[in-house]
């Protein structure tokens, strides 16, 4: 299971007091007001919507659609790890300070499908570790 995103909370994450890790967000934080505050430390991030989604296949549909991923991705496990490990499909101009994934909905993704979970959990925690020593790291956070 993951742990709960560390006090200071969200403002440690984005402001690199707190390692990017995959958390689980704690009750108190809301989608907007995530979002916002990662915008604010100019991280780009975006909001993957798991509400209904209890399969394999609807959660990487999901991802493509949320994440915005390319035409390339091949809607499997490997695929997913490595869209998160490119990111330059990601990338807009300018410079992100980091890259956040916000899972909403992902008790209920993982109640309905606790494999696929488990598997999407590890490859989010892989794809972590390895932007953990960049420039620009990635951090997920489960909600």
């Amino acid at each position: 299971m993951t742990d709960l995103l560390p006090a200071p909370g969200l403002t440690g994450l984005l402001l690199g007091t707190t390692p990017p890790g995959v958390y689980r967000l704690p009750p108190s934080d809301t989608t907007p007001r995530v979002v916002s505050l990662a915008a604010e430390a100019d991280w780009r991030g975006a909001t993957l919507h798991l509400g209904g989604v209890t399969t394999k296949t609807a959660f990487l549909a999901r991802c493509a659609t949320d994440l915005e991923f390319p035409e390339w991705f091949g809607r499997n496990w490997d695929a997913l790890a490595d869209c998160l490990t490119d990111l330059s499909w990601w990338r807009e101009e300018g410079k992100a300070r980091g890259y956040l994934v916000l899972a909403e909905e992902w008790t209920a993704f993982r109640k309905a499908s606790p494999k696929d979970a488990r598997t999407a959990e590890a490859i989010f925690g892989d794809a972590v570790d390895y932007w953990a020593e960049a420039e620009t790291p990635l951090a997920v956070l489960l909600g």
